[in-house]
């Protein structure tokens, strides 16, 4: 009755899989919704093998049954987890395996552009003073190759002026998100996943949503700079600074993006 116990080396390495994928499940969807419904599916396929387990074949097949339906009905419940999760891996492990090539092979890498932090906090200076909706994401390791694809593709230089009227009120791609990776503006009208953390500020707007939505999935540093109030809110690692001075925002890019390339020019 209990033969299924004799347990071998893939069995171990099967469990330790399994057991990882569920960890990783649970990071994605804790403090959701969603983690009752996890929980629930959880419990119950735990049941399902424990009537296994005892040979009792009528209650087996109705959960089995059950089961096989449930894969369906997880699809569609779980469909942004488990699109959120399988970002995740590729922003994170993807980074990870250009990071350990660029290690083994130096002579391949050019010596990359820094991040135009000057650039960027004198145009979040003058938005925030206009009280100018602003989204800008600046990749890290993450390529944030899905994200770009959902907007426009500029690669142009970084620039103050660029950027204010990339943000400017009547402009068409005022709305999205602008992605800068190293000096250049990669992309405007970009969209972002909206995080379903329940956050209550009065002005924790839906930039302010998908700004911590893609920290929470990537290690992506982005400024917000509320159309309302006209405050600058920097976001990273899942959290967030709210209200902050344009000196500390200038202290946190440099701290993010220090290189030992001279300053950009300030443009």
């Amino acid at each position: 009755m209990f033969g299924f116990l004799h347990i071998g080396l893939k069995d171990i390495v099967d469990i330790l899989l399994v057991a990882f994928l569920l960890y990783q499940i649970y990071f994605l969807i804790k403090g959701t919704a969603a983690i009752k419904i996890f929980t629930g599916i959880a419990l119950l396929y735990l049941v399902w093998l424990t009537v296994r387990a005892f040979d009792m074949i009528l209650i087996s097949s109705i959960l089995g049954h059950v089961m096989g339906v449930g894969v369906i009905a997880l699809l569609i419940v779980f469909q942004q987890e488990i699109r959120k999760f399988f970002m995740l891996l590729s922003n994170k492990y993807l980074s990870k395996i250009n990071f350990s090539f660029k290690n083994l092979f130096p002579f391949f890498n050019d010596d990359e552009p820094s991040v135009k932090v000057w650039s960027i906090v004198k145009a979040c200076t003058s938005m925030s003073k206009t009280k100018t909706g602003v989204l800008i994401v600046i990749s890290r390791e993450s390529e944030l190759f899905s994200i770009i694809e959902t907007g426009i593709k500029l690669n142009a230089d970084t620039t103050s002026q660029l950027l204010i009227n990339l943000f400017f009120k009547n402009s068409p791609l005022h709305d999205g998100a602008v992605i800068i990776r190293n000096d250049k503006i990669v992309a405007a009208g970009c969209i972002l996943p909206v995080s379903d953390k329940d956050v209550r500020h009065e002005d924790f707007g839906l930039r302010h949503r998908a700004a911590l939505g893609i920290t929470e999935q990537t290690d992506a540093v982005v400024i917000v700079v509320s159309e309302q109030t006209g405050n600058i809110s920097l976001f990273y690692s899942s959290a967030y600074q709210k209200n902050i001075s344009i000196t500390d925002l200038r202290k946190q890019l440099e701290y993010f993006f220090l290189s030992n390339q001279e300053e950009d020019v300030k443009k």
